[in-house]
């Protein structure tokens, strides 16, 4: 049997010539075992129709075993012969020949290094682009960040837009009036609401003694 993987007509048998010779043994080698036993019984039933044969079952047994073993000799030398000629004229890829899946190597040939190179590469260009995608996404957390912040800002001033309009129907025309307004109505709403407080207390006090 061959030592030789012969890989690349693997690649193209779909299986090893190797595999497909040792399957072409085994069944010549089952084939032969079968057609032994076949003589056997033959010679059996022969013997049978002389009553005072003196050859036992035993020896046909022995002759047989023996004959098998001198056909299975030179049947192995002569698969030998057979296996060296078909891996080597049948089964096997000639050098100059390359698959068609293989033509892109042949167009575009590399060396160990340079694929070594090329490799590198595609890892650094996959290494930028996290770190781009990363980026992007820090960016759009940012804006949406700031959206958020700017209609805040846009609520704040338009509560001051409203709180200007006030200000001016009650006559006050500037922030420093506007404010000072604002701080003596709520003291004044504060008031009320402690007064009111406190006659709701009274009113309770009231309703509990009765």
């Amino acid at each position: 049997m061959s030592v030789d993987p012969m890989a690349y007509e693997a690649q193209f048998f779909g299986f090893t010539p190797q595999t497909c010779m040792l399957r072409v043994y085994i069944a010549f080698q089952d084939y032969l075992f079968e057609m032994m036993l076949v003589v056997e019984s033959v010679i059996l039933k022969k013997l049978d129709a002389f009553p005072g044969c003196k050859i036992s079952p035993f020896q046909i047994r022995k002759s047989t075993e023996k004959f098998l073993l001198f056909m299975k000799e030179h049947f192995d030398k002569l698969f030998s012969k057979m296996e060296e000629v078909l891996l080597q004229l049948v089964l096997n890829i000639p050098k100059n020949v390359v698959l068609p899946e293989d033509k892109v190597h042949e167009q575009y040939p590399y060396t160990k290094e340079q694929f070594q190179a090329l490799q590198d590469e595609i890892r650094q260009l996959q290494q930028q682009y996290r770190a781009e995608a990363s980026a992007e996404q820090a960016l759009r957390a940012e804006l949406e960040e700031q959206k958020a912040v700017r209609a805040e800002l846009e609520k704040i001033l338009r509560w001051f837009d409203g709180l200007d309009n006030i200000c001016r129907e009650h006559g006050t025309s500037n922030f420093k009036e506007s404010f000072a307004f604002l701080t003596q109505n709520s003291k004044k709403l504060q008031d009320v609401l402690k007064d009111v407080e406190e006659k709701s207390n009274k009113i309770k006090k009231h309703n509990q003694l009765l």
